[in-house]
């Protein structure tokens, strides 16, 4: 399964810049053995990072699978801070999409409360 991570629109300011440095890392779930993460981008509340990650998953469990995709705000000398984090099910229906159409969800806050921005998917 390939999963694409485009981008985030309106992420919150995490930083005292007014900025955040934002970074996606994606489970898929129930296990989280395996993971990906994609490029920290410096001093953006609007990050493109058109980057694809492959999960090698039969696709008869596909329906029992959920992509989760936490979005971080880097920070060099203290813990990251979690922006917002977002679930996807559904996967057979998403791999049977057309493969050019993007599948937005608003992020979730840490605090499970719909929150700011959102995040393009596969």
């Amino acid at each position: 399964m390939l999963v694409r991570v485009l981008r985030a629109r309106d992420l919150p300011a995490k930083d005292s810049n007014g900025f955040s440095d934002p970074y996606v890392k994606i489970y898929l779930l129930p296990d989280r053995k395996k993971k990906f993460q994609t490029k920290v981008l410096r001093r953006t509340l609007n990050p493109e990072w058109d980057e694809t990650f492959s999960f090698g998953v039969p696709f008869a469990e596909l329906p029992a699978r959920r992509l989760h995709f936490s979005v971080y705000d880097f920070d060099r000398f203290s813990r990251h801070d979690l922006i917002g984090q977002v679930v996807m099910d559904n996967l057979l229906e998403a791999a049977e999409a057309r493969p050019e159409v993007a599948i937005w969800k608003d992020i979730q806050e840490g605090t499970g409360v719909s929150g700011h921005g959102n995040v393009g998917e596969p």
